[in-house]
């Protein structure tokens, strides 16, 4: 079979990425520029900063990405472009460039959503066997997803308010941490213990999700120990916090395993660079041997642009395409 080459373009939120993959699976190159250092002054992403650095970075990291390949763009067999889900204005531009990128070198348009893209980058470190479970967590997504093959997914369970990256932010800001909140709370929790009883959100779906009420509990938390004039041990209440946000993660993980019985588990998305967490699962995971599991290693976590050139590699082979009519879908569903 011919080798299939595709440029691929991230923006969904404050990354602008760009890489060329080849066969979904060997990166070729994988550049992405980083907006955290700019946000992180507001305390968050910023939807029109975003899409302004977007439209000022990205025709600057595509031309990096393609000098690093060392390819041309007769050499491409696509682009693919993260359609969303993710801000409008971000997607916007990223979705332009591929668009007029297609046009003038007359080259097929991919379209991937972001979330499988996450999926799929577990595919740069193991194989990928099916059946699959993938529990996906970031800043705006908590999800297990169950697949029977390549590009057939059927989400079994999601958060029914605020997804775990959200919480963890919120739960920052609270302890009055920097942004972005995960790794903050992931660092201070390493120097306390689980103290302080918070409950475990309770959902009424078998495999959804829910952290509002958690988050809610911290605060209350913090409010209860202040009117009774109690000390505050910030490590001890980012620990606890942690150690409920995981537990409830692994038990819905756990019922899903029992059930579908899957040859494969991944863990994507930005909450899976969690130290705890990757620390917890490997040792949960040795009560089923005869699963693969896969965590993958932190730059596959966080947005890229490789990510989105292997889902699309797979939608490519699909024959998934899109014209010049296709924009942005903030709200994309998988």
């Amino acid at each position: 079979m011919k080798d299939i080459y595709l440029l691929a373009i991230e923006t969904s939120c404050d990354e602008t990425a760009a890489a060329v993959v080849k066969n979904g699976k060997e990166i070729l190159s994988n550049v992405v520029s980083s907006q955290i250092a700019i946000h992180s002054k507001f305390g968050g992403v910023v939807p029109e900063v975003a899409s302004r650095l977007h439209v000022e970075n990205i025709s600057l990291v595509i031309k990096e990405a393609m000098e690093e390949a060392k390819i041309n763009y007769d050499g491409l067999s696509g682009i693919c472009f993260t359609q969303g889900p993710g801000l409008i204005g971000s997607l916007h531009v990223g979705v332009q460039a591929a668009k007029t990128l297609a046009f003038v070198h007359d080259l097929p348009l991919v379209p991937v959503h972001h979330i499988t893209g996450h999926i799929y980058a577990n595919a740069f470190v193991d194989d990928i066997d099916f059946p699959l479970l993938a529990l996906v967590i970031s800043g705006g997504h908590t999800e297990l997803i169950y697949m029977k093959e390549n590009y057939d997914f059927q989400i079994i369970g999601t958060t029914q308010d605020d997804a775990i990256g959200e919480a963890y932010d919120k739960v920052a800001r609270i302890l009055g941490l920097p942004y972005p909140g995960g790794p903050e709370i992931d660092k201070l929790a390493k120097m306390g213990q689980p103290n302080y009883k918070l409950p475990i959100p309770k959902t009424d779906e078998k495999y959804d999700f829910s952290y509002s009420g958690l988050k809610s509990a911290v605060l209350q938390m913090i409010n209860r120990l202040a009117r009774n004039d109690e000390e505050l041990v910030k490590a001890d209440l980012a620990c606890s916090f942690q150690e409920v946000a995981i537990s409830q993660l692994w038990s819905k993980v756990e019922m899903a395993l029992n059930e579908y019985k899957p040859k494969h588990f991944v863990v994507a998305g930005g909450v899976a660079a969690n130290s705890r967490l990757r620390e917890l699962f490997v040792e949960y995971m040795l009560a089923y041997p005869e699963i693969t599991y896969t965590i993958p290693p932190l730059w596959c976590c966080t947005d890229n642009a490789a990510m989105i050139g292997a889902s699309g590699y797979h939608g490519f082979i699909k024959g998934l395409r899109a014209d010049e009519s296709i924009g942005a879908n903030p709200s994309l569903q998988m």
